[in-house]
């Protein structure tokens, strides 16, 4: 199929991007923002002169994750002229009511990927009904160094760029949700952190939130004199002279330097834009919210491992005294009661997922809860084949479902090729566009009685409190 030019007046300024198989549109590598290195960024807010959008916009510098690296991520295509977004409209925008409109924060530990990565293709999505935007914003030290969150600030001016321009689309400006996964979910939750996020984001949906890397002023300062150390300077304005080469090394020596903590380079309470406490305002905020984990998260690098791959009972053991003290013998029972057959080293995976993932994510529904404020709670369960079904449900296998993205370049990897995927995909990405339409998805809110959570798998199902006994091991 021959891709016909598509062209869109914008108050910023015409557009052309182009067709897409399903019948809509889609523009690419939209400028939305300048920045200098350490610096906040700068709207754009004029100057498209039939701006062409037929192809994706360079990718903040960086040295590729996993997933990047699965994709064969071009490290050519990297500057730090970055801050570009993407636009899937599913039709021609005069034809339709203004459409709600979905705003894509990646994950990628807050040191890797692009709003370009093919699993994010807004297309299929888009085709549902709404408008897709998927974003970039400066990572590592770039994005992340101190506590000015020049990172945050980037996902702040990509959503005003929405607010300017996206009714051009087809959008609407009064019906926004922000979205992501990861780094990308634990954004989500910072920013409703922000005072700024006011009329600029109006529902919010996390997946597998890595709450835990967001951290406090102090941790910031920490390592941000951690890395003028590495880098042999005394102030960001000797570390602004560095090379990009050089700071993607220093940036890999640091995040070498310590195992247990991966905070490095994330959002900071009480630094610009940011509240105080995060998790606290974030708890507050009325902006309704959906959150959700996998079951198995962890076994995404666990199973590869050798340390969990060679763990033994004794290990294992030793492990459940480490994290749950007291109730380390509880701990085993349970583990073992609910992953039957699980070697040592999968249920010390198991635990991990809970510590850095399902446990921190019930903790921000049971806080929101309490605020009266609208919140909702899934649990992705699906095990995936590959890899002899090693990895489970692991981190990361939940997004071509998200997107309805399954023929996405290097999706059959993650998933497999079986054809119960289509309707668990088909069910997660209504789920997603009518959160985004109606301002809530089909099941029950969360409330601290029962405890509603839709378990996404091949029979998806409201489930009152699934596992209770691992979530008293953590109250």
């Amino acid at each position: 199929m021959t891709s016909d030019i598509r062209t869109i007046s914008t108050p910023s300024g015409s557009i052309s991007g182009k067709t897409t198989p399903n019948g809509g549109s889609e523009y690419l590598g939209i400028p939305f923002a300048t920045a200098g290195r350490f610096e906040a960024p700068v709207d754009i807010t004029t100057g498209y002169d039939n701006f062409d959008a037929s192809q994706y916009g360079y990718i903040c510098p960086q040295t590729p994750g996993m997933l990047e690296q699965a994709l064969n991520m071009d490290p050519s295509h990297m500057n730090e002229d970055c801050l570009n977004l993407n636009v899937y409209v599913p039709h021609d925008p005069v034809e339709s009511q203004p459409l709600p409109v979905l705003v894509w924060i990646h994950g990628g530990a807050y040191t890797n990927g692009a709003g370009s990565v093919a699993w994010y293709h807004g297309a299929s999505l888009a085709s549902r009904g709404c408008v897709v935007v998927t974003i970039n914003y400066r990572l590592g030290s770039l994005g992340f160094l101190g506590d000015e969150n020049y990172g945050t600030l980037d996902m702040l001016s990509a959503l005003r760029w929405v607010q300017r321009n996206i009714s051009s689309f087809g959008g609407n400006t009064s019906n926004v949700t922000i979205f992501g996964e990861s780094a990308g979910g634990s954004a989500v939750i910072s920013l409703l952190a922000s005072k700024e996020i006011s009329g600029l984001a109006h529902k919010a949906w996390a997946m597998s939130p890595s709450i835990n890397q967001l951290r406090n002023y102090d941790r910031s300062q920490e390592l941000l004199q951690q890395f003028l150390d590495i880098a042999g300077v005394t102030t960001i304005e000797e570390a602004r002279r560095l090379s990009m080469e050089e700071i993607l090394a220093i940036q890999q020596t640091q995040m070498a330097s310590e195992t247990k903590e991966f905070d490095f380079y994330s959002p900071t309470a009480g630094g610009t834009a940011l509240a105080k406490d995060i998790l606290d305002t974030a708890a507050r905020s009325p902006i309704p919210l959906v959150v959700g984990t996998n079951r198995d998260e962890n076994k995404l690098w666990s199973t590869f491992d050798p340390l969990l791959i060679g763990a033994d009972q004794s290990r294992w053991e030793e492990f459940t005294v480490e994290t749950f003290g007291d109730k380390a013998a509880d701990a085993r029972i349970a583990y073992e009661m609910l992953r039957p057959g699980e070697a040592p080293g999968g249920l010390m995976s198991a635990v991990s997922t809970d510590t850095g993932f399902r446990q921190p994510a019930q903790r921000l529904c049971e806080a929101r809860t309490n605020n009266n404020v609208p919140t909702w709670m899934y649990w992705f369960t699906w095990p995936t084949p590959v890899f002899g079904g090693g990895v489970g449900c692991c981190h990361a296998l939940d997004i071509p479902f998200a997107f309805d993205n399954l023929h996405a370049e290097g999706a059959e990897m993650m998933t497999g090729d079986g054809p119960e995927r289509a309707g668990i995909a088909d069910r997660f990405a209504s789920e997603i566009v009518a959160f985004a339409t109606h301002g809530h998805p089909s099941w029950s809110q969360f409330n601290l009685s029962d405890r509603p959570t839709l378990v996404i798998d091949t029979n998806t199902q409201l489930v009152n409190d699934p596992e209770p006994a691992i979530r008293l091991l953590f109250a």
